[in-house]
């Protein structure tokens, strides 16, 4: 599957909001959008368009696909299960995004940032029910614990991401035991509970069409 490689922080400068996707980077004067707050490429200062309609529909779902790092074929799949199911599709299809394993471990503090948590599920360092998941997409499900295998616990950046985590408020939705590594969906997170800036419904106005 093909994946993006280039500067991350191009992302938020093309998007013109912090997408936080470099941890504490983006807290700190040497955030790129902080001096450049301004499209990238040679024309980026230059461009200011409106943007309306369709533009407006597709940089929300872009804002998306960029903060969870998943490709345009997954994202859409993601769509047509939320519109598939009962309830509120933009924010099934939220909840869906916020269970991915490799979001679920940046939300437990256990990586400062989501691209972070994705190498470390990547790299085999995270168990859900005791298993080994390698897979950042595996999506955990109700009461499903997962954990920083045994092995892997005195990974250095891990007493880092912890610290940085500390700052931060702990989703309502999970529990959470940083001093075990350990951590457990107790129930699906509403909406008013997921800290995206995103409006989910431009999203849906745009697949449905």
């Amino acid at each position: 599957m093909a994946r993006y490689t280039d500067a991350v922080c191009r992302l938020c400068r093309r998007e013109g909001i912090k997408l936080f996707l470099k941890g504490t980077k983006c807290f700190s004067d040497k955030c790129p959008i902080e001096k450049r707050n301004f499209a990238p490429g040679q024309h980026g200062k230059d461009r200011k368009a409106k943007i309306v309609g369709y533009g407006l529909q597709l940089r929300e779902k872009q804002k998306a696909k960029r903060m969870y790092f998943t490709q345009e074929g997954q994202f859409r799949n993601y769509f047509e299960k939320a519109a598939s199911s009962k309830g509120v599709t933009g924010e099934i299809l939220l909840q869906q995004l916020e269970r991915r394993l490799d979001n679920v471990v940046f939300r437990l503090g256990f990586a400062m940032s989501r691209r972070q948590a994705r190498q470390l599920v990547r790299h085999g360092h995270v168990a859900v029910n005791g298993r080994k998941v390698n897979i950042p997409s595996f999506e955990v499900a109700v009461g499903q614990e997962i954990t920083i295998r045994e092995g892997s616990q005195k990974l250095p950046f891990l007493e880092q991401a912890k610290d940085f985590a500390s700052h931060q408020n702990a989703p309502n939705w999970l529990e959470i035991d940083r001093d075990k590594y350990r951590g457990r969906v107790m129930y699906l997170p509403k909406r008013e509970e997921i800290q995206l800036p995103v409006n989910e419904q431009l999203i849906v106005e745009l697949y449905s069409k």
